[in-house]
């Protein structure tokens, strides 16, 4: 019985019928049982009701005056489609309990009323309820499933062909850059000085050093992330290689007017890990953060510990990031920023080296409030 009343108190149960006295009685009884039932008394309070309060099953009353409890119901279905309706009908108009089924409603019981009827068609719409929030959460995890299974593919095959175009590719490029230094060397002598559009020329080959580098930059984090693990595991401070990061892109954030804080629990500062590898992650957040503001702002780093594990966390007073993109980020090549300024690999980049790590990336952002990505190591972890 104690059981019973624990899941009855779970059930959120909503009575709508315009006697006030029969209404007063079922809640009276149900309490008992431990139930906490809302009570209305038309249909035009009960949907009032609703919009205010998650309601799990309507007990409704088809006969009442105003609103019937058909057009409720229909309201209901429309709106809260979720929750689950028994009608409650005249012994001789069953019709109406047919015509709600038809409507959408779980089922009907006939006044006057047997209360353990009414309480056995309550728990079996409670039941039907917690099914389809199994089945539609099955849904969702075999819909994620199969995203993941399709990204592990793709990125399979990326790993596959990175390595070999990446090498591929820095051959003509070295090629390229050599070729724009030697014209660089020409443009530059005595005879060439009165050359027409000479200026036009030096531009045109600034644009393709910056062609060449973004090249090289991208197929240097291909090969980052299908490298196999060397990583030299030491005893890792990680305020000072927070600090390094932060020095490494002091001029970019004193140009932007960016500040920096830190909150970091002592306990938290010490792991056993890549100092190499966690550098590279934090100038890559830093980065990220750093270009989600304009002019002014500030980011925060932090970092707390657990018993196991430490978290790393880089905030920022940013532009934030679309909703529909918080699941696209760590894909690779994808990016917001506009052609040139990025390559679309640096989060790419960071997750794979978080998973090597043995650790976990994860990201909250609001657009215009800022993002926050946190990061959670093991304090000792040997790969």
């Amino acid at each position: 019985m104690r059981t019973d009343i624990t899941v009855n108190s779970n059930i959120r149960l909503l009575l709508v019928d315009d006697e006030e006295d029969f209404r007063q009685t079922i809640a009276k009884r149900l309490k008992k049982r431990g139930f906490a039932p809302e009570e209305a008394g038309s249909g035009n309070e009960c949907l009032a009701l609703l919009e205010n309060k998650a309601v799990d099953i309507v007990v409704l009353d088809v006969k009442m005056p105003g609103m019937d409890g058909i057009e409720t119901l229909r309201h209901i279905k429309e709106k809260f489609f979720e929750t689950e309706v028994i009608l409650l009908t005249g012994h001789a108009v069953t019709s109406d309990g047919i015509s709600g089924i038809k409507s959408g409603a779980f089922d009907y019981l006939s006044k006057p009323i047997e209360f353990e009827h009414l309480l056995s068609k309550i728990k079996q719409a409670y039941n039907k309820i917690i099914r389809e929030e199994e089945k539609r959460k099955d849904a969702e995890f075999r819909a994620s499933m199969e995203q993941q299974m399709i990204a592990t593919e793709r990125l399979a095959s990326l790993g596959t062909l990175s390595a070999g175009v990446a090498h591929e590719i820095n051959n003509p490029l070295a090629i390229i850059n050599e070729s724009v230094g030697w014209m660089r060397l020409i443009l530059q002598k005595d005879e060439l000085a009165e050359m027409p559009r000479k200026k036009d020329f030096e531009k045109a080959l600034g644009k393709i050093e910056k062609g060449v580098d973004r090249a090289r930059r991208i197929t240097h984090q291909l090969l980052e992330t299908v490298r196999k693990n060397n990583s030299v595991f030491t005893q890792v401070d990680l305020k000072e290689v927070a600090q390094e990061a932060v020095e490494l892109l002091g001029q970019e954030t004193k140009n932007r007017d960016i500040h920096f804080f830190y909150e970091m629990e002592e306990s938290a500062c010490t792991i056993w890990s890549d100092p190499y590898q966690l550098r590279q992650v934090l100038i890559n957040l830093l980065t990220n953060a750093i270009h989600s503001m304009d002019t002014g702002g500030r980011i925060t780093i932090i970092l707390k510990a657990g018993v196991d594990d430490i978290i790393l966390t880089i905030r920022d007073t940013g532009n934030g990031i679309p909703k529909e993109n918080l699941d696209k980020i760590f894909e690779p090549f994808f990016s917001t920023k506009s052609p040139g300024k990025g390559t679309g690999l640096g989060l790419f980049v960071t997750r794979s080296i978080i998973d090597k790590l043995g650790g976990k990336v994860t990201v909250k952002s609001r657009l215009g409030h800022g993002t926050s990505f946190s990061i959670t190591l093991p304090k000792y972890y040997e790969i």
